[in-house]
């Protein structure tokens, strides 16, 4: 009978967390953002099918980085996790916090039990009727669930992209002033210019009647940053 090599656990999760990190620095970053009316999200994206943005409920949307299969996968399952909630109990029942724990579980159970763990991170992003109340939530790659009060950054500069945002962050900024503070720091961490038609944006947007979601046009963000 052959013996498998033993490896100590804290060898084996540091290397899982090190394989989770190189796949999600491959990817490009994304940023969000609280502004007077709500919640922007915003970063490159050049496939205009292939969405890293998205709505989930009425008042909460998605973003995710890394591979794109294993964070549409999360998407996917957590509308059907919104769906069957507000069907259930009501449509005020479905909550960012809920489907953030959710995630968190998910990804942490992958990451302890899988052979490899999801090289994503993603975002959920909820607003409420006051600025104050919005919450962004991030969930990395072994589910540790972080709550994100004013803006938060996704992807491999992440650290970096934080640190800057922190000294811009102005709760009263209208939507387009928000666009050319995201866009324009996005573009000095990743050391490059992206075109108008590359980037991928949206926002909730609380004046909006029942569902919050709204996404960006390239003539949108043009004008937005003129």
């Amino acid at each position: 009978m052959t013996m498998g090599f033993y490896v100590p656990p804290e060898q084996l999760i540091k290397d899982r967390a090190d394989f989770a990190r190189k796949g999600i620095a491959r990817g490009r970053s994304i940023a969000a953002m609280r502004y007077a009316d709500g919640i922007l999200m915003m970063g490159a994206n050049p496939s205009g099918s292939l969405h890293k943005i998205s709505e989930v409920y009425d008042r909460v949307a998605f973003a995710g980085v890394g591979r794109f299969n294993e964070f549409e996968s999360l998407r996917v399952a957590g509308i059907r996790y919104a769906d069957v909630k507000g069907f259930s109990y009501g449509r005020s029942d479905v909550t960012g916090k809920g489907l953030a724990n959710a995630y968190s579980q998910t990804l942490g159970q992958i990451f302890t039990h899988e052979n490899k763990p999801y090289e994503v991170e993603v975002l959920v992003a909820e607003i409420e009727e006051t600025t104050d109340e919005d919450n962004l939530y991030r969930v990395q790659f072994d589910g540790t669930l972080r709550h994100e009060r004013d803006f938060a950054a996704l992807g491999g500069k992440d650290d970096e992209l934080r640190e800057r945002l922190a000294g811009d962050f102005d709760r009263d900024r209208d939507l387009a002033a928000t666009v050319r503070v995201l866009a324009g720091t996005i573009e000095e961490v990743e050391e490059g210019s992206v075109a108008a038609g590359d980037w991928e944006a949206a926002v909730l947007d609380r004046r909006l009647e029942r569902r919050k979601f709204r996404r960006l046009s390239a003539e949108e963000i043009t004008a937005a940053r003129s």
